[in-house]
């Protein structure tokens, strides 16, 4: 990872249920970095309208992702490596975190300090992973927005996106990404 700071970010992405934070968590404690959950810093408003199956607009997700770009600048200006758990859903959406690199350009993937590893993962292990969290109260999100994040994924295969296969075990999945990444 070429850049002119030591500060590096991995954005671990994909829908509802996929692992990020469960996979970021791990991945950050391997890397002895800190580990950011995007979903922490949704305000509340998007929240309730997840909690009431309503999908969130781009209106709702932008300010969210430019308090993460700002949160991960930080770290990257600092000099300090984050792993971010975030759904990154669309190109655009990646594009303001990956904007995040004051030394980025549009485009410029490769050097980019930013860096996204989507964990890819079969729908009916998705929903099955969704609705027991639902079961047990851990999540906002409902089963019922599953299928409207899968429909908004979109993955150009020019940003060099590093895909793993989430349906492994959580450390054969932070040992792939750290040989594809690092």
């Amino acid at each position: 990872m070429a850049s002119d700071h030591k500060g590096f970010a991995v954005v671990i992405m994909g829908v509802s249920g996929a692992g990020k934070s469960t996979i970021g968590e791990l991945l950050a404690k391997a890397l002895k970095c800190s580990f950011i959950d995007a979903d922490d810093f949704h305000p509340q408003s998007n929240k309730e309208k997840m909690k009431k199956g309503i999908p969130l607009s781009d209106e709702d997700r932008t300010p969210w992702l430019k308090v993460l770009q700002d949160v991960v600048k930080a770290n990257l200006v600092g000099g300090k490596p984050v792993i971010l758990g975030c759904s990154a859903l669309l190109k655009q959406y990646r594009e303001i975190l990956r904007s995040a690199d004051p030394n980025y350009r549009a485009g410029g993937y490769d050097r980019c300090v930013v860096k996204f590893v989507l964990l890819d993962v079969r729908v009916d292990l998705l929903m099955d992973r969704v609705q027991k969290r639902a079961a047990e109260g851990k999540h906002f999100m409902p089963v019922e927005l599953l299928q409207s994040q899968i429909d908004l994924l979109q993955v150009d295969d020019s940003e060099r996106i590093v895909k793993v296969d989430a349906s492994f075990s959580p450390e054969a999945i932070v040992d792939n990404i750290k040989r594809s990444i690092f």
